[in-house]
């Protein structure tokens, strides 16, 4: 009976002699020398690769000579103690077979490539050092996710990927129908009937599933949504996807306070578990992409998160002295460069900014004895700015019916909203986290299109 497969992760922490050990992975290099072939392969596992020494007593050597980069390999041998510097095991092969031969044209060989040119292989960039590290961290993070709010009692719910309501009343949305593009059904009018489309009315890609968690919030108390959502934005910045993950918890009972201090326990929870259950790939990044950021994540699991009203963040804005590229006045939303002074220059830590002015907030966000503010917030970090922003919800039935038709939206279309106010309405907060932004934040990667595997920008739906 065949040795099962062991993985590189687990082979490279076993000590050695271990006899018989099978791996199984993607040919990073071949070294080939008079009487020996040097194989490093990687499977995945982890960041090392592991180096098979191939000797003449394989029949097969003069074929392992011409393996190509990138190629499917089998290596059964024996674990023993590496001479060679920098790794502290290695494999004498006794059997080497080609599972699957890289053609010449492999566009991964062992030479530095650009993120920009990575993008456009994006099936084949997870081979890669930085890409291999970047998915593994997003793997573990998303299943941290999951583990902080079940440790916490919280329900896990599946919001709707379609949907007719439009939860930010940004309009950026991306339509779904079944109608032919280039001739709708057409009513008498000469206007497009929906009634003759599959939903029977207008329909859209979600660009939240908040609304829909409220209800279950209302009902269950603490419920977590974590899924895909779409934003049609003609943007091509590095902080910008057309499709991309949010996660999205909300507490019955909760004030503003209540859902910042979550808010805080839960990033910091997050990136504990980057630090100590990914330390190898954030060594990578942390000496390849961007210098100092373990430490600056460290402090930040450190530190207490400073808390600091709109009103008084303008305030400090405008008497730094600073000379911002964007005017800092109340009333204004607070760009990237107001977001890093605040926390890199004045405060030194992540800063919660609440209470924002009413106009620039969500109609759903609950407003504040002043008249002029809402129960607004967000957590804006060193380097980024922004990761998390939230609020506590307009529980009011009243008021809630009085923002939507200032916001211009269609009372009927969110009936269904206001029927949770009208029937034993409660005081409930919840908040959104971009996970892209989390990660290249716990990454250092500069470009949200390389913390997704397959990124959706305008005019690019490849793959």
């Amino acid at each position: 009976m065949q040795t099962p497969r062991t993985k590189i992760a687990d082979a490279l922490r076993l000590d050695p002699p271990q006899a018989g050990l099978r791996v199984k992975g993607w040919l990073r290099t071949n070294r080939v020398s008079k009487q020996v072939v040097f194989l490093e392969l990687n499977d995945g596992s982890c960041f090392a690769n592991i180096q098979a020494v191939c000797g003449e007593e394989l029949a097969n050597l003069e074929e392992i000579r011409h393996f190509t980069t990138g190629s499917a390999v089998e290596i059964v041998g024996e674990l023993i103690a590496s001479p060679a510097k920098g790794q502290r095991v290695e494999l004498r092969a006794t059997e080497v077979k080609l599972i699957g031969r890289a053609d010449p044209s492999y566009p991964l060989q062992k030479k530095r490539a650009s993120f920009e040119y990575l993008r456009s292989v994006a099936h084949l960039r997870v081979r890669t050092n930085t890409f291999g590290a970047v998915f593994r961290t997003r793997s573990t993070l998303a299943q941290a996710v999951h583990r902080f709010f079940q440790e916490r009692g919280f329900y896990y719910v599946h919001t709707p990927i379609i949907t007719a309501a439009d939860c930010e009343g940004a309009g950026e949305m991306f339509n779904v129908t079944t109608f032919d593009v280039g001739a709708p059904a057409r009513g008498d009018n000469g206007k497009i009937d929906w009634h003759q489309d599959f939903f029977s009315r207008p329909t859209y890609l979600t660009v939240s599933g908040q609304l829909n968690g409220e209800t279950f919030a209302l009902g269950l108390s603490d419920i977590y949504t974590f899924g895909p959502t779409f934003r049609a934005e003609n943007s091509n910045t590095p902080r910008h996807v057309a499709e991309f993950w949010m996660i999205e918890p909300e507490m019955a009972w909760y004030d503003l306070d209540d859902d910042a201090t979550l808010a805080e326990e839960f990033v910091k929870h997050l990136l504990r578990t980057a630090l100590s259950e990914c330390s190898e790939d954030l060594a990578f990044f942390n000496d390849r992409i961007d210098p100092g950021l373990v430490a600056r994540l460290e402090h930040v699991v450190n530190s207490g998160f400073e808390r600091m009203r709109y009103a008084e963040a303008v305030e400090r804005l405008q008497a730094s002295g600073q000379s911002f590229e964007f005017p800092v006045f109340f009333g204004a939303n607070l760009q990237a460069e107001h977001e890093r002074y605040l926390t890199e220059t004045i405060v030194g830590r992540p800063v919660f900014v609440l209470d924002y002015p009413k106009e620039i907030k969500a109609f759903y966000m609950r407003r504040n004895d002043d008249g002029r503010t809402v129960a607004a917030m967000d957590l804006l970090v060193p380097k980024i700015g922004e990761l998390i922003g939230g609020s506590q919800r307009e529980e009011r039935l009243d008021v809630l019916e009085e923002t939507i038709k200032e916001a211009g939206l269609d009372a009927e279309t969110y009936s269904w909203y206001l029927d949770t106010r009208r029937f034993g309405t409660a005081p409930h907060a919840g908040f959104g986290l971009g996970f892209e932004r989390l990660l290249m934040y716990v990454t250092g990667m500069e470009n949200i299109r390389d913390v997704i595997p397959f990124p959706r920008t305008p005019r690019n739906c490849d793959f």
